[in-house]
């Protein structure tokens, strides 16, 4: 992706109540990136994500994405920036089809009169269309979304992200109660829709990771502690301390 932005962590901390949740957390993630972030449970990974999104405010630290300062941005100016995030459960409409829940994501006006006024065009068709083939949810279009199987849903709220266009996408646990053929296509998934913008995704599933093949950073008690390959980290003995010996 040329002449997108990099997302910029450097020296974030998040204090609550004398709990170091991150602690001095630098991370760069490059324009078209898909990285993945794993760690043991506390180790600050949900924080990152609240911080990036502005849902918190980092004590102290430098959270940049290209030049903009998104400590100083509300929640809905992030949003409007193109930083979009998935959480573990799925939120959509279970009495719409794919296709509605799909339109009624949409990056279009949403001024009442806007509202009122709008129909979707040939060229939102298209979109929703080529994004259903993209998830691989284009057989399913004209199904009630409260129909589809989990993994299905979880394809359906990523495929509603990115109608929003985003230029970052955070996706939180994407293959938590799937199947094993679910996960595949999801590491596929992932890994198609990077590049045309960057992903971060946090997960525990350390096979899922390794589908993913890029690069992983491992997190404990709210700092980096191990960055590179999964084989890299995998084979860290501090990594093998902390996490993957529990």
């Amino acid at each position: 992706m040329s002449g997108g932005r990099r997302l910029y962590l450097d020296g974030v901390s998040v204090v609550f109540d004398g709990f170091r949740a991150l602690n001095n957390l630098s991370l760069i993630v490059e324009p078209g990136e898909l990285r993945s972030v794993i760690g043991p449970n506390g180790a600050g990974k949900t924080t990152m994500m609240d911080v990036i999104t502005g849902k918190t405010r980092p004590t102290q630290g430098t959270v940049n994405f290209g030049e903009i300062d998104l400590t100083r941005m509300d929640e809905a100016g992030i949003a409007n920036l193109g930083i979009g995030r998935k959480f573990q459960k799925p939120t959509m409409f279970d009495a719409l089809t794919v296709f509605e829940n799909m339109e009624l994501a949409l990056k279009a006006p949403r001024g009442p009169i806007a509202c009122l006024r709008w129909k979707l065009t040939g060229g939102a068709r298209a979109q929703i269309e080529q994004t259903l083939e993209e998830i691989g949810l284009q057989e399913r279009a004209q199904d009630l979304a409260g129909i589809l199987s989990h993994g299905q849903r979880q394809w359906l709220e990523i495929g509603m992200l990115l109608m929003q266009d985003p230029e970052l996408l955070l996706v939180d646990e994407p293959v938590a109660g799937m199947t094993d053929a679910e996960t595949e296509q999801t590491a596929a998934l992932l890994v198609r829709i990077a590049g045309r913008r960057s992903v971060v995704v946090v997960e525990h599933d350390l096979e899922f990771v390794r589908a993913l093949g890029r690069r992983v950073t491992v997190l404990c008690d709210g700092s980096v502690l191990s960055e590179g390959s999964i084989d890299h980290v995998q084979n860290d003995p501090r990594v093998i301390e902390v996490y993957l010996g529990r």
